[in-house]
Formats: C-alpha cells, sequence, structure tokens
C-alpha cells in the first residue's frame, strides 16, 4: 500500500506500517524526530494528499505516486479545535486576541477539511475531542492509549471513511492522574510535559502512542 501520514514529525506510524512492508510517508512542516529521512516529507502536504504527485523525501530523494494514495491519515494540529481552550474566545475579556483566536480556528477547521474531502478512498482523521464534531460531524470512534497496550489516558477522536474501527488490542492497567490543589487532574504523562518548552511540550503530547499505531499497520494495513 502507498500510505501518507500527514502532520506527522515522530514518524511512528509511518514507521509501523514501513514494518508491514508498505510504502508509508510522513509529512510535516517540521523535521522529523523518528530518524528516517527517507521516509520523510518536510514541506506543506496539502498538495500531494490527493495523490498523482511527486515530492522529495528529506533525504534529497525524488518520488513518485501515480493513482491515488491508498490510505491517508492525518493529525492536524489541534489547538484552535479542541474544546480545552474554549476559555480563550471569550472577546469581552481577551479582547482581539479571542477575535484572532476565532479566525485561528476558522482557518485550522478549513485545513481539516482538506484531509476529510481529499481524493482518497481510505481515510483516518485524528484529533482530540472538539469542535470538528459540530462543524463536520462526530467521530467514529474515541480510543484510549490504555486500549492498546500503553497505561496513558488521552482521548482520542477518529474520523474514519472506508476504513474499519479500530479494535481493542491490550487493555491495560487505568493511567496514573496528577490531582491538583483545585480538585483538578490530569493524567501523569500529560502534566510531566509542562517543565518542556512550549514548541517541545506540543511536540510530546501530540505524538501518537505506540500502541495505537501498531494497531492502525495491523488493522488498516
Amino acid at each position: 500500500m502507498k500510505v501518507l501520514i500527514a502532520c506527522e514529525e515522530s514518524q511512528r506510524v509511518c514507521i509501523a506500517f514501513r514494518e508491514r512492508g508498505h510504502e508509508a510517508y510522513s509529512c510535516d512542516i517540521l523535521e522529523c524526530s523518528g530518524g528516517h529521512l527517507e521516509w520523510h516529507i518536510q514541506g506543506d502536504v496539502l498538495p500531494i494528499i490527493n495523490g498523482h504527485c511527486e515530492f522529495e523525501t528529506a533525504d534529497g530523494q525524488k518520488h513518485r505516486i501515480d493513482g491515488k494514495w491508498d490510505l491517508l491519515i492525518a493529525h492536524p494540529p489541534c489547538t484552535y479545535l479542541t474544546v480545552t481552550g474554549n476559555r480563550w474566545f471569550n472577546v469581552e475579556k481577551y479582547g482581539d486576541k479571542a477575535i484572532q483566536r476565532a479566525k485561528d480556528r476558522e482557518e485550522a477547521v478549513s485545513f481539516f477539511m482538506e484531509f476529510a474531502n481529499a481524493n482518497c478512498e481510505h481515510i483516518a482523521i485524528e484529533n482530540p475531542v472538539g469542535v470538528m464534531s459540530s462543524y463536520y460531524r462526530k467521530p467514529n470512534q474515541i480510543i484510549q492509549p490504555w486500549m492498546f497496550g500503553d497505561a496513558a489516558e488521552k482521548k482520542t477522536c477518529l474520523w474514519l471513511k472506508g476504513l474499519p474501527n479500530l479494535t481493542e488490542t491490550k487493555v491495560t492497567v487505568p493511567p496514573e492522574r496528577v490531582k491538583f490543589d483545585s480538585g483538578k487532574s490530569m493524567p501523569k504523562w500529560y502534566a510531566d510535559a509542562w517543565h518542556l518548552s512550549k514548541e517541545e511540550r506540543s511536540r510530546v503530547r501530540s505524538k501518537t502512542f505506540p500502541g495505537i499505531a501498531k494497531a492502525m499497520a495491523e488493522q488498516w494495513g
């Protein structure tokens, strides 16, 4: 299969498909951290999502895809789509910043829909719980890393086209949560990222957990 994993710098999903013999490529505006320049396309993904394209991987090699991609998996940025950031859209409280954030959300929604409307028979779009359930449609399923062997909590929505829902592979023990004086709590792995820079924190939190990546390759490949 020819597989494109959009908005993925970690290459976790890409590597999982490669391990099963598929011609998979990750694509992101960031350099890859997965160590495989030969499988990474650094740049804008939109010109290539419909296939029938030529591109260059990060190792300088040129490639060509004749026809459509067999599978498109997308991880569009969630900063302006997740419901956890809704408080920042209060114009009375945050003024111009809230107005700009609303514009950023419109752009994020449009970017998400580019993948939903791509010319591909098999599409999976991943994002946290957010506004796309209203702007687009409800996800086909909501999964957690602990359903696939990783003792972590990260509620993840999947919008699918031409693909079956992922089946749990190994349910693990309930993940550890950190409780705060305010009474709120969050997953430990998520809280541990607070000591990182904003950019690195975002990168760590956006990575696909290994168990989910493996399940995607095994069940959709």
